[in-house]
């Protein structure tokens, strides 16, 4: 087995490669459980500490603002330090920022948590790329990025209905406390199993300085079609995770009035169907030989039932459940979109492309969020429950900004159409 220089790579016994992915794969879980937590439990947290709809929008978004601005530094540390590091180092973080939100006694200790969980979570998917790359041959490595994506998933609906259930039974601090402890054992179980390389395997020598990292940012920032395709990022990601990890819950208490066990139940379903979505929707670039082709159905899909949803307002239970389903399918296409990506760049920029990508990503979140907060907080809300235009408002200002970014995603030069693509995957396994 060779590594991606070329080097032959010391054989790994299945043991030990299923307790390194269980470990790095449990990391991503937890990030994605913490990021999509507050949308089950915003109307008790409104109730406990007196959040209106902005509070709310900056407490979910915070987490993807201290995500994002880690990322950049983040990649550097792990160039430098190693992933092991700098991944043991995030999960203490990350439990800090947990134990914190679970006692805070006012919005601002709750904020607090809040940024300390985004960057504790902010090595947990590109640290585990880094170790696939140093322990597997490159032929393997879309295979556990895949593995990577798909199984953290679990993270998202853990957020749903078993948060749900769980706030319900002891309350949403001792849930979070729980999730404490569990990163505790979490990050015992990673220092103690995963390396930076396989045994037998030397280190590879540090060459690049910071300057040199900087020059590169700069190269990125001047490939041809960043601009647009790094909007669509901005956007599309944001818009699933606005519904499903902050607006829905309370949209679903204050509209039709449903208890927390109810709203875990509904959002359980748009999670799960949103995880499958992104499986079906991997290949299709494949299918339709192009990566704008099916990001541009998925997000005009996406558009369309958002907006639909703004104008109804308050369609009947069946309708709705009908539309969860939708719109989790619709907004699967994201895996197309991370292939786009990845094709803008040589291989030399892909790993800062792909990084300055991510930073788009999640600081999408971050401005989706805080948006919408307020948006909805234009409103009144008598008793703190806000009425069905605010909602309506908040969804019509995501279908607005995902569809202007899909206009300006038209002008992206597609590589698998020029065939670029080809020449970008050659130029990957020369190096």
């Amino acid at each position: 087995m060779e590594g991606a220089g070329g080097e032959r790579l010391p054989k790994i016994a299945v043991g030990t490669a299923i307790a390194l992915i269980a470990a790095l794969v449990g990391t991503h879980v937890m990030s994605q459980f913490l990021r999509n937590s507050i949308g089950v439990i915003a109307p008790n947290l409104a109730q406990d500490i007196g959040l209106g709809a902005a509070g709310i929008g900056l407490l979910s978004s915070a987490f993807f603002l201290s995500f994002a601005a880690a990322q950049i530094p983040v990649g550097i540390a792990i160039d430098y330090y190693g992933p092991r590091r700098v991944m043991s180092s995030c999960v203490a973080i990350m439990v800090l920022g947990v134990s914190v939100f679970a006692f805070g006694a006012n919005a601002e200790a709750l904020l607090l948590g809040r940024v300390l969980m985004g960057l504790g979570c902010s090595s947990f998917f590109m640290g585990p790329l880094v170790v696939y790359g140093r322990w597997f041959s490159p032929d393997r490595f879309s295979t556990l990025t895949g593995v990577q994506l798909g199984v953290s998933g679990m993270g998202m609906l853990a957020a749903t209905a078993p948060l749900a259930y769980g706030t319900a039974t002891i309350g949403w601090r001792p849930s979070f406390l729980v999730i404490a402890a569990l990163g505790v054992a979490l990050g015992v179980i990673m220092f103690a199993v995963v390396r930076d390389d396989p045994p037998g395997r030397t280190p590879p020598p540090r060459t690049d300085s910071l300057a040199h990292s900087m020059r590169g940012l700069a190269q990125v920032v001047r490939v041809p079609s960043l601009v647009p395709v790094f909007v669509m990022n901005v956007f599309t990601y944001s818009a699933i995770v606005t519904v499903l990890g902050l607006w829905a819950g309370p949209y679903l208490s204050h509209v039709y009035g449903y208890d927390i066990e109810a709203r875990g139940n509904l959002l359980f379903v748009l999670a799960f169907v949103y995880v499958t979505a992104t499986l079906l929707w991997g290949p299709t670039d494949r299918l339709f030989q192009s990566y704008k082709k099916p990001v541009i159905i998925g997000a005009l899909a996406t558009v369309t039932l958002l907006a639909w949803l703004a104008v109804v307002g308050r369609p009947d239970t069946p309708l709705l459940v009908t539309w969860f389903v939708l719109l989790g399918l619709a907004a699967g296409f994201s895996p197309v979109l991370t292939a786009h990506n990845r094709a803008l760049f040589p291989p030399a920029l892909m790993g800062r492309g792909l990084t300055v990508m991510n930073l788009g990503t999640m600081g999408g979140v971050f401005l989706m969020q805080a948006l919408t907060g307020a948006v909805v907080g234009l409103f009144d809300a008598p008793g703190g429950v806000y009425p069905l235009d605010a909602y309506r408002a908040a969804f019509a200002v995501e279908a607005l900004l995902l569809g202007l970014a899909t206009l300006l995603y038209l002008l992206a030069r597609d590589p698998r159409e020029s065939g670029l693509h080809k020449v970008s995957q050659q130029g990957h396994t020369a190096t």
